[in-house]
């Protein structure tokens, strides 16, 4: 069993995600994405598909990344 970094659950079904360097134990999906997930750069909700990226700017989708843009 390991104990999640995000909750703290020690739970016998965790798992870990490793990117670049760094690795982190999660013992739920929900966890994982709220660690690791990039944020939508205007409405800041986690961007959990492919996203839009306009430069270096990562958004949830279209909309948002028009609305961003316009203003």
């Amino acid at each position: 069993m390991a104990t999640c970094d995000v909750c703290g659950n020690n739970y016998d079904r965790s798992f870990t995600i490793t990117q670049g360097a760094v690795t982190r134990t999660f013992d739920s999906f929900e966890c994982a994405i709220h660690a690791m997930a990039p944020r939508c750069a205007h409405c800041e909700c986690a961007v959990i598909g492919h996203g839009v990226e306009v430069g270096k700017a990562v958004f949830c989708c279209e909309h948002c990344a028009r609305h961003a843009s316009a203003g």
